[in-house]
């Protein structure tokens, strides 16, 4: 039996309708070829493995990739968004020079058929060869798929050579901020949605980068460069993003202390306001246009209720729907008598363990543990035959009269 040196396997998907007996004996093959292969001398030797950079996924890991993608995808499909797909390598043309320095971690194909081929660095370039091509204006789309880049691979630290990226995109023209508000809603919902725990989510505006430094002193030919270096804030320490701008790039060690001083700021509506008083970027219109810009999406992302994430939706550990709370003392056989009557309707519901308890505690029982209604009782409630309803996140209470939300107490009847 003849084998090569570097042996070439068929793929099992290449057999229609392949039988277990078959899958058996492609394993059995592979194996034997091993064998052959792997010699005393450690010549030629044959190692059954992935390819450097890259990795399988057992059924465990498949199964929480599989819930991850569909809470993902869920949150996709609620905001609207459709999915398209294109293939996993492009015409070398279309990706040559997107990428800046890192167009050198393009994988090149060999030419097959006439064409120059590369495998796709990222979802964003064929997508926006696909709108090109397809003279699309408006869509809003998602797109999970893998993507490969020659890079030094770091296992240990989830750094691969194939790996998927997870793109949602809004193209078209519209007014300022109001679509990057909803990218920005949806990335808080799934993150919470994956409940990983506290996170904080980054924005910026080129603009404001680029104003940044043009008032530190950075010369026109090195924004790129230097902006490069700066994205690497996220992976290393100021030290050393800063002896890369000096000593790499060529940057002034007064350019380069002033971007620190910037670039260490952290805020929201807070920083942006603060920025456009700042002696020095006030002084460029195009930091002062992102500044406004990003002032307007924070206003957005207040009403969409994604600015705070300190907030985010607390974990249940309880389903309890109603606190029967009461305003004054000695109304404690009033919230017996009611939560009586709420858990036999089947409501979830509690009362606090106190004869006497303050009112603000028990709304604050209520925002701890998540409970999003509280039935009020009170003297005029008692009187009236009803109580007041409050919604708890919005703090809501009708007033009173005919517009009053109105929950008829335990052994009387609403007229």
């Amino acid at each position: 039996m003849g084998f090569r040196a570097t042996p070439r396997v068929r793929s099992l998907h290449s057999f229609p309708g392949i039988t277990v007996a078959q899958i058996d004996e492609e394993v059995a093959k592979l194996l034997q070829l091993k064998a052959q292969i792997g010699g005393d001398d450690g010549k030629h030797q044959f190692v059954l493995k992935t390819a450097k950079g890259t990795r399988d996924y057992n059924p465990k890991q498949m199964a929480i990739r599989e819930k991850v993608f569909s809470t993902i995808i869920g949150c996709f499909k609620r905001h609207g968004a459709e999915t398209i797909d294109t293939p996993v390598f492009e015409l070398k043309e279309t990706l040559t020079g997107k990428y800046g320095e890192d167009s050198k971690l393009i994988y090149d194909l060999k030419d097959q058929g006439g064409e120059l081929l590369s495998l796709r660095y990222d979802l964003t370039v064929p997508f926006a060869r696909y709108l090109a091509m397809n003279k699309i204006t408006n869509i809003k789309r998602y797109h999970i798929a893998k993507v490969y880049r020659r890079d030094n691979p770091a296992m240990t630290r989830g750094r691969y050579r194939e790996f998927y990226q997870c793109d949602f995109d809004i193209a078209g023209q519209y007014d300022a901020m109001i679509p990057d508000a909803e990218c920005l809603k949806i990335v808080h919902e799934i993150l919470s949605g994956l409940d990983l725990g506290d996170f904080r989510i980054k924005v910026n505006d080129r603009r404001i980068l680029d104003g940044m430094f043009a008032v530190c002193g950075v010369p026109d030919d090195k924004f790129r460069t230097i902006c490069s270096t700066v994205d690497k804030l996220d992976k290393m320490p100021w030290e050393d993003v800063r002896k890369e701008m000096v000593n790499e790039k060529g940057l002034s060690e007064e350019a380069a202390d002033q971007i620190g001083e910037y670039v260490s700021l952290q805020g929201g509506m807070d920083l942006a306001e603060r920025l456009l008083q700042d002696q020095k970027m006030s002084q460029s219109k195009q930091a002062c246009a992102g500044l406004s810009d990003i002032k307007l999406l924070f206003s957005y992302l207040q009403l969409f209720q994604a600015t705070d994430k300190a907030a985010a939706e607390k974990v249940r550990t309880t389903e309890v729907q109603v606190m029967v709370a009461s305003a004054q003392k000695n109304l404690l056989e009033e919230r017996l008598q009611l939560v009586s009557e709420l858990w036999n309707a089947g409501i979830k519901a509690e009362v606090m363990y106190k004869k006497n308890p303050k009112l603000l505690s028990q709304l604050q029982h209520c925002e701890e543990s998540g409970i999003p209604l509280v039935a009020i009782l009170g003297e005029q409630e008692l009187k009236d035959g009803v109580v007041k309803l409050r919604v708890v996140a919005s703090r809501e209470e009708k007033p009173s009269g005919d517009q009053q939300r109105r929950i008829p107490l335990p052994g009387w009847t609403e007229e």
